[in-house]
Formats: C-alpha cells, sequence, structure tokens
C-alpha cells in the first residue's frame, strides 16, 4: 500500500463512523482512487453510492449514509457550473482546469469538466460553487459567462478511436499486444513492469483474462475500453472490438 493509499484507507475508516450518524462525502475521487476505496470498504458492512454528478461521470464522489437515509444522487453535495464563451474560440480541458486551480483550490473540490463548442459544464463540491462564481471571468484570455445551471445534453465527456482485430486468446499479454501494437513478449514486460491496469488496479499477471466492459490502461500508450471478445474465427483466434481513448 503506498502512502497516498494509507492516507486514504484512514480517511475510509473515520468516514464510515461518521457515516453511521450522518451523510458524509468524501471526494472527487479519480477512477483508481474511487476503485481502491471500493476493495476497501467490500469487506466492511457499510453504506455507500459513487456519484459524480452525471451517469458514467470518471471523477466521483464517495456518499456515506446512516440505515434511515437511502443513498441517492440527490443527497450529494455537487452542483454544475456552466460557463459559456465565444464559439470562435477554442478552449480545453487543460485550459479549464489550469484556471481553476489557479484559484488556490484543492482539486477534490472539481470533478469532471465537460468541455463543448462555446461552452463548458464543470462539477463542483456545493460549498465553493460561489467562491468559483465570483472568481471566474476569464480561461486564460478568453472571457467567459459562469452560473449555476445545466443545459442538456452535456458536452460530450470524451472520444474515442476505434480498433478492431483478432487475438490468439483473451489473456492479459495477448490483449495488451494488440492494444500497443506490439508483441507478446514486449507487453508481458510492460506488465511485469507495473505499467498495466485493468478497471484502474493494477495488473501483474500476464496470464489473466480479460472480459467485455473492461478498461485496460497501458502507461504511456493511453486507455483502452474492450467493447467486445468473440466470436471465434475460423482458425481459432478471438475476434476483439474495442476503443483508445483520445
Amino acid at each position: 500500500m503506498t502512502k497516498e493509499q494509507e492516507l486514504l484507507a484512514a480517511r475510509l475508516e473515520d468516514y464510515s463512523r461518521l457515516g453511521q450518524k450522518r451523510p458524509c462525502f468524501l471526494g472527487f475521487l479519480d477512477e483508481a482512487q474511487a476503485a481502491f476505496c471500493e476493495d476497501f470498504l467490500s469487506r466492511r458492512r457499510v453504506s455507500t453510492l459513487f456519484w459524480g454528478g452525471y451517469e458514467e461521470a470518471e471523477r466521483v464522489m464517495l456518499g456515506f449514509f446512516p440505515e434511515y437515509l437511502e443513498p441517492a444522487p440527490q443527497h450529494f453535495p455537487i452542483v454544475p457550473l456552466s460557463l459559456s464563451y465565444r464559439k470562435e474560440f477554442t478552449l480545453t480541458h487543460r485550459d479549464f482546469l489550469g484556471s481553476f486551480m489557479a484559484l488556490g483550490v484543492e482539486r477534490d473540490v472539481v470533478g469532471d469538466i465537460l468541455v463543448g463548442e462555446g461552452r463548458c459544464v464543470a462539477f463542483l463540491r456545493e460549498e465553493m460553487a460561489e467562491y468559483f462564481l465570483q472568481n471566474i471571468e476569464k480561461i486564460g484570455r478568453v472571457g467567459v459567462k459562469a452560473s449555476l445551471s445545466r443545459e442538456e445534453p452535456l458536452p460530450i465527456a470524451r472520444t474515442f478511436l476505434d480498433m478492431s482485430g483478432v487475438v490468439a486468446s483473451p489473456r492479459l499479454d495477448c490483449l495488451v499486444a494488440f492494444l500497443c501494437r506490439t508483441s507478446r513478449e514486449k507487453a508481458a514486460g510492460l506488465i511485469a513492469a507495473g505499467l498495466v491496469s485493468v478497471n484502474h488496479r493494477e495488473a501483474l499477471s500476464p496470464s489473466s483474462r480479460l472480459q467485455e466492459g473492461d478498461k485496460v490502461s497501458v502507461r504511456r500508450q493511453g486507455k483502452f475500453l474492450l467493447d467486445q471478445l468473440g466470436p471465434t474465427t475460423g482458425k481459432g483466434r478471438l475476434v476483439v472490438k474495442c476503443r483508445k481513448y483520445q
């Protein structure tokens, strides 16, 4: 367990106790932190829910709830901050995050940042919303208009590159070799070096078998979502369809 994980584990113990008396909320957490929390709490009898402000959010809060309260999204202290600007300007996720961090806030105050054409929707901890409203007038050199609202549909969270091919089996080393366009031997080396994670958990066994829906991350190579494993070709190889996060 890393030092960061030890600190997170200690916070989970504290929040588990507090959550027996009143609702309390940890985060925003990134995907690896959320996976650690899920594993850590799996053996404990606590009532929890992950929520990031919208379905399929990557950065989420972890809510702890007492027995008398059913866990539900409406209880979370999350608000959407909408920022509009002239469409001729091109702003990126990095531009918005940089301006937010320049306010002197911690990273866990901000959830997902969804950037579209001429607008952005960011999810914030509720207690920080007015501070953002009062202090965000520009992103870089681009003037923005801020409001605590959300207009549907939300900007697309992410884009993908479709990939397809065939592999010998659903083993991790086979699929990493396919995803990274490298040999199976080099893929096994990436796994042994701790550079591969599956569903945000470090994967060290090249023989582990993957399933449809798994997310595979390879450091410096990218993140991939496995959509389809199969059918088997006439030569006994496995058809693979997946998407690479852009």
